[in-house]
């Protein structure tokens, strides 16, 4: 019994202990064995713990130094000269972005905008009038005790402005700070006396119900997002909401404007377009490089190279969900040498433009999703407006102010980090010399890992929403 005890786990020792106490007629030679059986146990357990720790830490070391990189293979004539993902990351983070993060807390407070960049007072295009599906601007009854049922809430169009370093994201999760549950929580005093009653049986804290346009990730600013509220009370104004939304997160969160609208008002179901704009600074060896290149890289774009279509298919084993975050790593040191270290703004805003006025799948370029699915919504966007170009923004630890490049983005609709991944297969395929429709037939391949990883948060923003047709002549990039 003793020899079984000490080699056995840990239930049948602790059964045979239990045993040992509950037999009689063995005495006190039992139970001496059994705490000596014990005593052996626990300290086999110790040693065998140890070791099972020292090889756990030891494979996961042999894992990270053996680890297996997969790529997509391009069959493209500029392949060899491609970042890789864990290149094209390096090359996207290590970029001065306390620069971007100032200009953007600048301009939610009120103190920049976001035509500074291009030295320009033509703003974004506003989208305060709502119209409904007919095209004409609901009417606002003054009369509101005419009306009756579910007609008789109220309903607010709230436009916040947010800088994204200063929250986790805009959807409401536990233990985190974020936008919606800091508005939402402002809005819990105009709640209507019923609603109050029901959240305090269910132990629910009193909130208000927001609904956005979009919701932003993570680091990801918002200069215009729109939002929408509903009370049956009849005595909230738009400025004591103005008010309780900017005491609570003063700095970080700002009410551009409040206004009552019609019951039918959807944020995002009625949203015609989005307009994203991407900030993404160039080092200054890249600003001596830029003036000396630009005008050589539009007389001499290459069009040249046949671009056969991707016949590769990912690896069934790895998770194409995480594909952002699976680095490749096939190149030998000199291959990495040879490859460029800079991009062209210009060419980036030719890739780009082959995107307008089309109705495109972009599931190549979303994370987060399925790729390939037969339910839920669809991955087609139709592309309004894109453009790059260069910027400058002010007021920084430079005199002349830092150099950056702006990308506009201007869709019926967006794909969780498409902009991101957008924006980042652009300068890498810019930077790789790749043809005019390389973006193009990016969407034909049959893995995301074909795209590059996701751009930092930091540079995005979603500048505006509209609510009626999207109006060319209204754009920050012309």
């Amino acid at each position: 019994m003793k020899s079984a005890f000490i080699e056995s786990g840990n239930e049948l020792g602790f059964a045979a202990v239990s045993s040992g106490i509950r037999e009689r007629g063995r005495g006190y030679m039992l139970a001496s064995i059994t705490v000596k059986s014990v005593a052996i146990f626990i300290g086999k357990t110790k040693n065998l713990g140890s070791f099972r720790a020292s090889v756990s830490m030891s494979s996961i070391e042999n894992k990270t130094e053996n680890k297996i990189y997969f790529h997509y293979n391009h069959t493209d004539s500029c392949s060899s000269a491609r970042w890789t993902a864990r290149e094209s990351y390096q090359f996207m983070y290590e970029r001065p972005w306390q620069d971007v993060r100032h200009f953007y807390s600048d301009v939610v407070n009120g103190r920049l905008a976001l035509s500074t960049l291009f030295g320009t007072g033509n703003g974004a295009q506003k989208c305060s009038d709502v119209v409904d599906d007919d095209g004409k601007k609901p009417e606002l009854c003054d009369e509101r005790e005419e009306r009756s049922g579910r007609w008789e809430r109220v309903t607010f169009k709230i436009i916040v402005s947010y800088s994204g370093c200063a929250f986790d994201g805009w959807q409401k999760q536990p233990g985190l700070n974020t936008v919606q549950e800091i508005v939402e929580r402002s809005l819990g005093i105009f709640v209507d006396d019923k609603k109050a009653q029901l959240l305090k049986e269910k132990s629910k804290p009193l909130e208000g119900c927001a609904v956005v346009a979009g919701r932003t990730d993570k680091g990801v600013s918002a200069i215009q997002q729109v939002c929408s509220f509903y009370t049956w009370r009849k005595d909230v104004k738009p400025c004591d909401i103005e008010d309780a939304i900017n005491r609570a997160a003063p700095g970080k969160l700002r009410v551009v404007s409040v206004s009552e609208v019609s019951r039918v008002f959807h944020p995002n179901f009625s949203a015609k377009w989005r307009r994203y704009l991407y900030i993404f600074p160039l080092s200054d060896q890249e600003n001596e490089k830029q003036c000396r290149e630009n005008q050589k890289e539009v007389e001499n774009f290459s069009s040249a190279g046949d671009y056969n279509e991707p016949s590769n298919k990912c690896v069934e084993s790895i998770n194409l969900e995480n594909a952002e975050n699976v680095v490749i790593s096939n190149s030998t040191e000199s291959e990495a040498a040879n490859k460029p270290t800079s991009f062209s703004v210009c060419r980036v805003n030719q890739l780009l433009q082959q995107l307008e006025g089309k109705l495109l799948s972009y599931k190549m370029f979303a994370r987060d999703t399925k790729a390939s699915r037969n339910i839920g919504p669809p991955t087609e966007c139709f592309m309004y407006h894109a453009r790059a170009a260069e910027a400058k923004i002010p007021y920084t630890d430079h005199d002349e102010g830092r150099k950056v490049m702006c990308v506009e983005l201007v869709a019926n609709r967006f794909l969780r980090k498409m902009v991101r991944v957008l924006v980042a297969t652009s300068i890498r395929e810019a930077a790789a010399g790749a043809e005019e429709d390389a973006l193009l037939k990016l969407m034909e391949a049959t893995c995301r890992r074909a795209t590059a990883p996701p751009a930092p948060p930091d540079g995005l923003c979603l500048a505006d929403v509209g609510y009626t047709d999207f109006d060319l002549q209204n754009c920050l990039i012309p």
